[in-house]
Formats: structure tokens, sequence, C-alpha cells
């Protein structure tokens, strides 16, 4: 009704305005009202261009629409006066080049200051940046780091084969289990499914642990469940089997440059509960706000960090408007940036090893370094262990591969990754 209105009264404007014109001594009135008439049609118009720019270049570059809600009003508005100084001139007959050039200025700062502020913000390294990130640990990949025992492996798998899933930072060790134990040519594929296949995937904890409840995948290798993705197979009428396969260190890192090297598990508490907020309160100068990233909902490392927080409600964490093809733009958790101010966390294997990130750094707990001699010897408080997760009714080959994880060559291959087994020799 708004449009049809505003519509209206654009087309009435224009039309008595043209009359006007066409009558004698009504022309400074004519000009008067079709100014009047381009002005409201300028302004929804300019708004409009800019708007879908914003949501071109916030597509293109994955920037936030947040800031450009500001950044729009300020071009449109400058725009606009630009605007005005020309019919200002015409009906004045004078010449506004130097208002013109002053604005057309101002508008040219703004918009490459945007700029530089998006380039500065790109700039930025994501924790989970690194191309062909699972390519590296691919079965067959060319130049693949997947680990690869020496000797024979005790039982292969040719028939009734286990279809495997699981969490991106456990990748390395399940690609290595199939890479020994199934035949070759399952594993081999087109590029773009070498992490996509019937036998082998990953899809992420989330996923995978409704792909399991679903009967989508034979067993998953993955974090604790999260209380959600229990309930979830429970309504199902499903249980979860959990069967420890070895150790890995929930860690926190910083930005390099922050002087900062150890934490308490009750500092960690504070923070992500909303406590403590500056990391001057933690003795660093200088860094101004702590700004704790977290990961996505029923995420491995987002469930750890729940259960470490015990029983303390999490703050909420720092979001991010993304565009969705279907969706449009949505809101999710946003991926850790490596700000000079940021708190992470992830495992040690996934944020040291895989992403070999040289702009952070862990940080030890409680005084403790999240080594892999103090996992094995228990004295990082924060080592869990990590599972092959199946379903009661896995098949007898499901169990059959549990059981080989859970022996020796198993054990040797979650060794040779760069994890921490179960037992040590």
């Amino acid at each position: 009704m708004l449009i049809f209105l505003l519509f209206l009264w654009v087309h009435l404007g224009m039309l008595l305005g043209g009359i006007l014109l066409i009558k004698r001594g009504k022309l400074t009135l004519g000009r008067s009202i079709l100014t009047v008439w381009l002005l409201i049609l300028a302004v929804p118009a300019a708004y409009l261009i800019l708007a879908v720019a914003a949501l071109t270049v916030q597509a293109v570059l994955g920037v936030s629409p947040d800031r450009y809600v500001a950044v729009l009003a300020g071009i449109a508005a400058l725009v606009i006066a630009i605007f005005l100084c020309i019919i200002w001139g015409v009906l004045k007959k004078k010449k506004v080049y130097v208002p013109i050039c002053v604005i057309s200025g101002i508008l040219a700062l703004a918009l490459g200051g945007n700029a530089a502020y998006d380039i500065y913000q790109r700039s930025i390294p994501k924790i989970s940046e690194k191309d062909n990130l699972l390519y590296t640990y691919a079965p067959y990949g060319s130049g693949s780091k997947v680990y690869i025992p020496d000797e024979e492996p005790e039982i292969r798998f040719t028939e009734d084969i286990p279809r495997m899933d699981g969490a991106t930072a456990l990748y390395p060790i399940y690609s290595s289990f199939a890479r020994m134990v199934y035949p070759k040519e399952v594993l081999e594929r087109e590029e773009y499914e070498i992490y996509n296949n019937e036998y082998l995937q990953c899809t992420k904890t989330p996923q995978a642990y409704e792909n399991l409840a679903n009967g989508e995948v034979d067993v998953i290798f993955a974090a604790a469940p999260s209380d959600e993705q229990v309930k979830y197979a429970k309504d199902l009428g499903v249980e979860f089997e959990l069967t420890p396969i070895g150790r890995e260190a929930f860690v926190f890192f910083v930005n390099v440059k922050n002087p900062i090297e150890e934490i308490t598990v009750e500092q960690i508490q504070q923070i992500y509960s909303g406590e403590l907020t500056q990391w001057e309160e933690l003795g660093v100068k200088g860094f101004g706000e702590i700004r704790a990233f977290q990961r996505s909902e029923g995420s491995g490392s987002q469930s750890t960090l729940e259960k470490l927080m015990e029983g303390k409600d999490l703050m909420e964490a720092p979001k991010e408007d993304v565009v969705d093809m279907m969706a449009g733009i949505i809101e999710r958790t946003a991926d850790y940036k490596n700000y000079r101010n940021a708190l992470g966390f992830s495992f040690r294997f996934y944020s040291m090893e895989m992403i070999q990130n040289k702009q952070i750094k862990l940080l030890e707990v409680d005084g403790i370094s999240p080594t892999e001699e103090n996992i094995e010897n228990g004295t990082y408080p924060l080592a869990s262990e990590f599972y092959a997760v199946t379903r009661p009714d896995a098949s007898e080959n499901t169990k059959k591969l549990v059981e080989w994880i859970q022996g020796e060559q198993g054990q040797d291959i979650i060794k040779g990754t760069g994890y921490t087994p179960l037992e040590m020799e």
C-alpha cells in the first residue's frame, strides 16, 4: 500500500509540474515541483542501487552486510547532495563545480575506506583456512600425507565394507584405516569425490552423528556426542555405542603476538561465561577486549567446551552474516579469525599439524603444555578420549573393524598419524 501511494504521489507531481511548465508564468513553480519529484524518485533509487551493490559485494567477497547499513546511508546522502547541487545550479544558472567536487571527494574516500577495511578483514587468516585440507590426507591422493604402516594388515574387507564418516580433525586417522583394510578400487575416485565416498567420507561431527543415527554410515570417528545429538538418536530409537580408540588434547590458542603464555581452566570458564572480558584482567596490557570465538553448534570442539563449562552458561558466540543460495542472508557462528586480541580453541593435531598456522600459539593450561608426552602421562588437564562410534545393530565387519582399531595395528596408526593411542609401549 505504501509503495502504491508513493508511486501515485510521484506521478501526480510529475503531471502537475508538466502542466505548470506548459503554462506561461508558472515556470518557476513547475520547475520546483519537478525538482521535488526528481528528489522523491532519486532517494529510493539511490538506496536501491546501493543496496543491490552492497549485497553483491557481500555475496562475492563474503563480508558482513551489517556495516553496509551505515555506509549505504552515508553514500546515499552524498549522492543526493550531489544531485541537489546539480538541480540548484540548473535552476539558479550558477556554477557548482566546487561543492560537487568536494562531495565527490568525500564519497570516494568513503568508498575507498570501506574497501580498504574489507581488504584488511580478508587478510586476517582463519584457523580453518587451508586449501585442499582433506586432499592432503586422502588415502590415495597425490602426495598424500596419510600414514602408511610397513606391515601387512591383519584384516581386509572385500564385501560388506563398513561405511566410515566423522570429524575433520580425525580424518587423517580413519583415512589411514581405510587405506590399510579397504580395497584400493573402492577408495580411488575423481578429485571432487575424494572425501565424499560411499565407504569413506568426512561430513564433520554434527552431520556424521546424524548420518549414523539414520543408518547412512556404519561407524564414525569423533569426540563424544552432545546432548542434542544423543536426543536426536534416541528419538529415532537408536543409542550410540562409544569405543575409546585414542586421546587428544583440547587446546586454546591466541595470536602469536599476544604475550600471554598460559591460562587456567577457571579463567577459561570465566571468559566463555562473560565474567572476564579484558586481556588486562589476565595481565596482558594493550590488547583490549578478549574476542573469544566459538565453534558451530554440535561440532566436537564446541561440545567439549560445553562440557568444560561445568554447568555455567556460555555467552553468545560472535556471529557473522553469510549468503545462503537457498535462504538468502543468514546468521551463523563466526569462524575464528586471528585478530590481535582473539582467543580460540580446537584439538591439538588439527590446529598444529593439519593447519600448520604459524600465526597462532597454543597456551599452557594450568601450567601444563599440550605436548604428546603430557597427553600420554595424563598431566595435561584437558586431554580427552575420542571414539569409534557405532550402533547396537552394527554389522559383524563393523565390529571387527573397531576391534582391529583397538589392537596393535590400529593403535600404531593413531600414534603414527600424530595422536596419542590409548596404550603406549
